[in-house]
């Protein structure tokens, strides 16, 4: 077994020779790699097997590290960065020239955070160069909040984890679009995560800041914007109807399921070919932060049990800012919403 000192040790190793790794945050477990050897870069795309328009966020161990990598800083995401950084909250700003066109996906803006997990932060210090790191799953899939998920995912490819236990947050971080106009800041939230867009406008407001949120539809400076995403082996179901019974689901799933297509924005759809005859019902914690925290873990926990399709039963108290970001994750990894 290693030490926590030899583990990081060999992933800057293999980070410096351009390799990629899994290393652990508090949101999921990412893939790394340097964001000064473009091959490394691309070699996350590659192993990821993810399409070139889905923008990398770049991870820094400090305030100093992310003003090197954008154009332009500015006082709001300095006030932001100050309350949740260290934390699960990613800046879009203008990209600075030096980064590499690959990470941002061809757009002029970058997504830039600063992991709250030790580990995360020591390997980032030690590295001394910020690491563009997506989730560590294949393109589209359910996302790793576990060592273990990573070496599953890329058992072929025998990508190296560093081990920092089960990630506390459980999805990925909140991503806040920041434009600084002369009059007042302007914000976009093109992911939503577990700081809440409440928690930025207190943040602002304390702040003697002047800022209204803008809806974006065009969130292609976001990774994780497609319709489909963090999808389970198996088709997940969403239903709304609580009283309904699971047979008379399955029975309109079936119906539905060839009319689905077989692949959308380069996610492909499962579709069992016998279609679905059995099913195991997700169940996740009454308060949302813990639901959140077990949400990956439990799909693939349930899609193991080997049945057709997993069940998740919508109940009406799951509403409110902090379920819209469970429910983001979960309605993209449903194949269908009944």
């Amino acid at each position: 077994m290693m030490s926590p000192t030899e583990a990081l040790a060999k992933a800057k190793n293999i980070l410096d020779e351009g390799g990629v790794i899994g290393f652990p945050t508090e949101t999921v477990y990412g893939l790394a790699a340097r964001i000064d050897i473009p091959s490394a870069v691309e070699k996350i795309f590659t192993t990821k097997e993810r399409p070139f328009f889905d923008p990398l966020i770049v991870h820094v161990a400090s305030i100093e590290q992310a003003k090197k990598v954008t154009a332009y800083w500015g006082p709001a995401s300095q006030a932001l960065a100050e309350v949740f950084w260290p934390g699960p909250l990613t800046l879009v700003l203008p990209r600075d020239p030096s980064v590499n066109l690959m990470i941002t996906s061809g757009l002029e803006t970058v997504g830039i955070r600063m992991p709250n997990h030790p580990m995360a932060l020591e390997l980032l210090q030690q590295v001394g160069v910020p690491l563009a790191a997506p989730s560590a799953n294949k393109f589209g899939r359910t996302s790793p909040t576990s060592a273990s998920h990573v070496r599953v995912e890329f058992k072929n490819e025998d990508v190296f984890v560093v081990d920092g236990g089960d990630c506390q947050i459980g999805i990925e971080s909140t991503v806040l679009l920041v434009r600084h106009r002369p009059d007042k800041v302007v914000l976009s939230i093109l992911r939503r995560g577990h700081i809440l867009k409440s928690d930025i406008a207190k943040v602002l407001s304390e702040k003697g800041f002047e800022f209204e949120f803008v809806e974006q539809l065009d969130k292609r400076e976001s990774p994780g914007h497609m319709k489909h995403h963090y999808m389970p082996p198996v088709p997940l179901i969403v239903c709304t109807d609580v009283q309904r019974a699971p047979g008379d689901v399955v029975t309109e799933v079936n119906q539905k399921m060839g009319e689905l297509p077989d692949e959308i924005e380069s996610i492909k759809i499962i579709k069992p070919k016998a279609g679905i005859h059995t099913w195991s019902v997700l169940k996740l914690s009454e308060d949302p932060l813990l639901a959140t925290r077990e949400l990956y873990g439990k799909l693939r926990e349930v899609a193991a049990q080997g049945a057709d399709c997993i069940l998740f039963y919508r109940e009406s108290h799951q509403a409110g800012e902090r379920w819209e970001s469970l429910f983001d994750r979960l309605n993209k990894a449903a194949s269908l919403i009944l």
